[in-house]
């Protein structure tokens, strides 16, 4: 009888302490690959649900693209228009971080401050993120509002 206490035991400690290592490493690779803009919307901070403004990128912005590497590694190229011409304006490098517990995202590019967002939504062909730095008040309400990016493949 003891044994299979000891045994029931020991089994459930094995199951309470387990956690799934590959899920941050599964997130990480469906995140890798190139990302491009296809809206941004700032949602009201008072119930965050209003739409108060959506913004889809121009031909030229379209072109815009994140990037992301399994070995934390990002890059952000972005083009520009110059008279009726789109041009390649530059391209950000740095790393990332990222919590699969906590889903937030953090981007720091060479000689660019560190940036906090919250992944809203990761599937393999969606990336919604909360940005969690730059906040400001846009219909005036007293509350600083919110700003949610969407990315698509």
């Amino acid at each position: 009888m003891k044994k299979q206490l000891l045994l029931f035991a020991f089994s459930a400690l094995a199951l309470t302490s387990c956690k799934d290592d590959n899920l941050e490493a599964y997130e990480l690779e469906m995140m890798s690959g190139d990302w491009k803009v296809s809206k941004i919307q700032t949602i009201s901070g008072k119930d965050n649900k209003t739409v108060l403004l959506t913004e889809t990128p121009s031909d030229c912005e379209a072109k815009n693209t994140l990037y992301f590497r399994s070995d934390y590694y990002t890059s952000y190229t972005y083009y520009s228009t110059n008279g009726l011409d789109c041009q390649l304006g530059g391209k950000n490098e740095g790393k990332f971080t990222y919590t699969e517990e906590s889903k937030l995202l953090s981007i720091k590019n060479v000689n660019d401050t560190e940036r906090w967002y919250r992944v809203e939504i990761l599937t393999s062909q969606d990336l919604k993120l909360a940005q969690l730095f730059g906040a400001y008040d846009y219909n005036n309400d007293g509350t600083d509002d919110l700003i949610y990016v969407t990315y698509k493949r």
